[in-house]
């Protein structure tokens, strides 16, 4: 293991594959940076760049946006208490009010060092589990795949901002999406209505970026005239410098937080499709629930900042280890990165590992040697990261549409990826202004075409559906799925009566 991993580290140190990774990570923390200009986006406008590159290189970058992306978020939360990336929110509830008080250099710092160690450490977990797990996952027959798929969407729908009902249909509207086109067996049309145009079905990574940038740009472009205090802090131009021995001794001098909170970001990223912003608030709260001083934080705690930082990078390395031992995208970030693996050919799954050895380690090297790209990035250019963030939407949005459009054209060269873009950036906008969530549709469209393959590949075998409770692993992965439904139910209840107790002491 460590001969192939030395190997690898010295193969993606080569210029072929270092370019790309540097490119990567500096994308990935200007776009983490840019409020409103998520990870998933700029991977994606990054992914037309990366068809003409080998695999490695090509992965390499990607692994470099993600990783710099969920690094890059918190300089805006920090110094602007504009989270840059949904995982850098709970970073903004310490980290602004520290910069607030005339330390924006220890508040930025501290994430990024936090961000550094938590990084590893989840890359550490990505080398040593991945293996292991991917052998388990050789043990997987079709009902294990389909229960495990189940228990995937039952946990994001549970865990999603707005109602569970919301939740569960935009999930069903994923799921239904995918049965548009041939079905993946007998390769029979289905929905098509004789049109050509969807006579294949649609596209995943269209259908993303229609979804997902579109969507997110529009909301914002309404939001363009709304006064922000985001200018004030940006005139400010507040310096960086700080005593990096200091702030990495402050980080070190609580062990068990940061490993209490790494180990909430690598389990959540685990679990599919939950993401790193779950992970870093959930590690937020642990923080505070463990801490000896919970009145202090939201006033500029550093624990807050090591906790929100340790678990957000910490989460990428978890999420790695469900695409490669799986083949399950763990967020939309990796759900792009599946996509890329399959225009390159490549198979992920349980037998990633063992059948593509140097390109699994060559994304271990990559993801390490991203962290130190990440920090030399964000010490040599946060004053050029920072001045980017005062850039105009009216000047940012265009661009970015423009380069998603080529994105879209560039997978096939044929303008029904643009307009399958155009249609889907509507139906996407226009469930976010009814209060879908769109993470769970997302998820239904990953998933939906392998939970019909496996649940026909599983009754082909054996029509007795009771094998899917009675063989051991399936039955557990269904009844978690149950229990979180349930948990999602009760959460949801009790939400909704502490508010109504609430709006009833307001009068």
């Amino acid at each position: 293991m460590l001969e192939l991993l030395g190997n690898a580290l010295l193969t993606v140190l080569h210029w072929k594959y270092l370019l790309p990774l540097f490119a990567g990570t500096f994308a990935g923390v200007v776009g983490g940076a840019l409020p409103g200009v998520t990870i998933t986006m700029t991977i994606i406008v990054l992914l037309p760049f990366t068809y003409g590159l080998d695999p490695l290189a090509g992965l390499a970058a990607m692994t470099g946006v993600y990783v710099g992306g969920s690094a890059g978020g918190l300089i805006t939360a920090c110094l602007l208490g504009i989270p840059g990336t949904p995982s850098a929110i709970a970073t903004t509830f310490d980290g602004f009010p520290m910069a607030r008080k005339g330390q924006p250099g220890r508040a930025v710092w501290l994430g990024v060092w936090s961000s550094f160690f938590g990084g590893l450490v989840g890359g550490l977990f990505l080398i040593l589990v991945t293996g292991p797990l991917a052998a388990i996952a050789l043990a997987f027959g079709p009902w294990e795949y389909f229960s495990l798929f189940i228990l995937a969407m039952a946990m994001v729908a549970g865990l999603a901002e707005s109602s569970l009902i919301k939740s569960l249909i935009s999930t069903a509207i994923g799921l239904l999406i995918t049965i548009i086109g041939t079905d993946p067996i007998g390769a029979v049309p289905r929905f098509t209505f004789g049109s050509a145009f969807i006579g294949g079905g649609f596209p995943f990574l269209p259908v993303l970026i229609g979804i997902f940038a579109f969507a997110q740009i529009m909301g914002d472009i309404e939001k363009m005239r709304q006064p922000s205090a985001a200018g004030e802090a940006a005139v400010k131009r507040p310096s960086l410098s700080v005593a990096h021995l200091k702030v990495i001794g402050e980080i070190l001098a609580r062990p068990f937080l940061f490993l209490w909170s790494v180990l909430v970001g690598i389990l959540i990223g685990v679990l599919p499709a939950i993401g790193g912003s779950a992970a870093s608030v959930l590690a937020y709260d642990q923080a505070k629930k463990i801490s000896r001083t919970p009145e202090l934080f939201g006033t500029g705690h550093p624990e807050g900042v090591i906790a929100s930082e340790a678990s957000n990078n910490a989460n990428v390395g978890g999420s790695l280890v469900t695409i490669m031992a799986f083949g399950i995208p763990g967020d939309a970030v990796t759900a792009v990165m599946l996509g890329a693996m399959t225009i390159h050919g490549i198979q992920s799954g349980p037998l990633f590992v063992s059948q593509n050895p140097g390109l699994a380690y060559g994304i271990y090297a990559a993801y390490i040697l991203a962290h130190l790209l990440m920090v030399v990035i964000i010490w040599s250019s946060t004053f050029f990261v920072l001045r980017l963030t005062s850039v105009r939407l009216a000047v940012l949005a265009p661009i970015v549409l423009v380069l998603c459009v080529i994105g879209a054209y560039a997978l096939n060269n044929t303008m029904d990826s643009v307009y399958v873009l155009l249609i889907f950036g509507v139906f996407g906008y226009a469930l976010v202004k009814a209060g879908f969530p769109l993470a769970p549709l997302i998820l239904g469209l990953i998933l939906g075409d392998q939970i019909e393959v496996n649940l026909i590949r599983a009754v082909m075998s054996d029509a007795n559906p009771w094998l899917f409770l009675t063989r051991p692993i399936s039955g557990g992965l269904l009844i978690a799925a149950a229990l979180s439904v349930v948990l999602a139910v009760w959460q949801h209840l009790r939400h909704q009566k502490r508010t109504a107790g609430e709006d009833e002491a307001d009068f």
